[in-house]
């Protein structure tokens, strides 16, 4: 399995701080919030790491990570010319992925939970997809699933009235498929390709399944959640303050 960190965006809802450098470059603790992620895919065993980001910032992305000799990993990089949405993002992974499975992690995403019985468990599923879930107080800012059962049957985007309080966070198993799934996609109406309609893709196919993250997990998209992650962090890791 190959990790896939999607750090592009304009980081719009965090400006000014986003005026001059990415978003993904701001401090989380006492890293930049992109080390959270590629730490937890280390974690999970995957060494072989594509970072995926915007043509402004590419620079100082390579400048802070270089080859990934001091993550234990590799590292390869892929520039995203245009805000085109998730679902975009990730179809420049094809070519790094070579026809296998992929772990996925938005680079704002930090959390406490280790992901590698998720990971173990999306190989002994075989393919298809595999999502996890973190209920959240206020689910109409996700992507929320309807679930019956043990099953996801619906990911709703931004519902006024969310099905349930399971939102899907933001990190995924994919199979190779999803490149062909991504191609068969059209622009939503906000002009991007939405990794929401990849996950319902699947669920079509009945091939998703998901997890549930037990921990604390934010997107630190916004001044609130952004705050919130340092928080967590710094008192995860209050030994080290």
């Amino acid at each position: 399995m190959r990790g896939v960190v999607l750090a592009g965006g304009t980081g719009s809802r965090l400006f000014p701080l986003t005026k001059v450098t990415n978003k993904h470059l701001l401090p989380v603790g006492r890293q930049p919030m992109l080390i959270h992620p590629i730490f937890k895919l280390r974690e999970a065993g995957i060494s072989q790491i594509l970072i995926v980001t915007g043509t402004e910032h590419m620079g100082d992305v390579v400048g802070l990570l270089g080859s990934g000799r001091d993550f234990g990993c590799q590292f390869t990089y892929r520039v995203q010319d245009e805000a085109g949405g998730i679902a975009q993002a990730l179809s420049l992974a094809e070519n790094f992925s070579s026809g296998e499975p992929v772990c996925v992690v938005l680079g704002d995403n930090i959390f406490e939970d280790s992901i590698a019985d998720e990971a173990r468990r999306y190989r002994e599923q075989g393919g298809g997809a595999r999502i996890l879930l973190k209920e959240v107080p206020d689910p109409e800012r996700y992507g929320v699933a309807r679930v019956e059962g043990d099953r996801v049957v619906e990911i709703l985007e931004k519902p006024q009235r969310p099905p349930s309080n399971l939102a899907v966070t933001g990190m995924y198993f994919f199979d190779a498929q999803v490149y062909e799934i991504i191609r068969r996609q059209r622009p939503s109406a906000r002009g991007e390709y939405e990794i929401t309609d990849v996950n319902n893709a699947y669920i079509e196919r009945e091939e998703l399944s998901w997890g549930r993250l037990r921990g604390w997990w934010t997107d630190a998209g916004t001044f609130t959640s952004y705050h919130q992650a340092n928080r967590w962090v710094m008192d995860a890791n209050r030994e080290d303050v």
